[in-house]
């Protein structure tokens, strides 16, 4: 399984107003683990910062002026996450941007969703949370996620944090391999084997803890009719015994 968190950060808040893409962070996961491999890049718009949104990230103009455009990167960008799961908080802004990126360099790149399958952790935060505030910075409050360091919006290092939260959203028994098993899949049987020969412990118990036993296996008689203790003796104990 092949994931990417990704964020962007753009010049205002409506790509129909012709705000454009300033920033994108990507953080590559394989089976839920960070594999080391990142994209990140700074973007010049050729359009000026809306009122605030310059505020939000530290990013300029002036910065901007040497960096790429997106059509200098966009196939470097779509090598990247093509064919991935893309992990994003609030999708829809961020894929509405890239989208209208990808659109203005032609038609040929498609859109996200014809590459990428697309999670949106502000869905999930909401059906988990429900009620509740869910921005990035709450959610990483709420799950323990330490962004002490996070002073400014910034693609990569919001890409980085969600990363951290998205695990802490969908963890769950699947983490230490509950649940995957796919139907009609074998069981894998452990099996022992007694050594007849050997020596048996012998484990003295008092009389209160012998009725507290008899008394454990009625209960297991009552529910299940009988218990493996009645089955056969230990005369009789089977060399071989299968544990599901």
């Amino acid at each position: 399984m092949r994931q990417i968190i990704l964020d962007t950060e753009t010049t205002g808040l409506s790509w129909e107003r012709g705000n454009r893409v300033v920033e994108i962070g990507c953080v590559e996961y394989i089976e839920r683990r960070p594999s080391g491999r990142t994209f990140h890049v700074y973007l010049k718009p050729d359009c000026d910062f809306e009122q605030g949104a310059q505020e939000v990230t530290g990013l300029t103009l002036e910065f901007l002026a040497d960096k790429p455009r997106f059509a200098e990167v966009v196939d470097e960008f779509v090598a990247f996450i093509d064919g991935a799961e893309l992990i994003i908080h609030n999708a829809a802004f961020d894929v509405g941007f890239l989208d209208n990126e990808l659109r203005l360099v032609g038609p040929q790149y498609g859109s996200l969703k014809d590459r990428c399958t697309i999670e949106d952790t502000l869905l999930l935060a909401r059906q988990r949370f429900p009620g509740q505030r869910n921005s990035l910075d709450a959610l990483c409050k709420r799950l323990g996620v330490d962004n002490s360091h996070r002073q400014l919006h910034g693609a990569l290092l919001d890409a980085q944090l969600l990363a951290d939260v998205y695990i802490g959203l969908t963890s769950g028994q699947e983490e230490i391999g509950f649940g995957i098993e796919e139907a009609g899949a074998q069981v894998e049987v452990m099996r022992f084997r007694t050594d007849a020969s050997a020596p048996r412990p012998r484990v003295l118990v008092g009389a209160d803890e012998l009725a507290a036993h008899e008394a454990r296996l009625e209960k297991l008689r009552k529910k299940a009719g009988k218990c493996v203790w009645d089955i056969y003796t230990p005369a009789e104990e089977p060399e071989e015994m299968a544990l599901a």
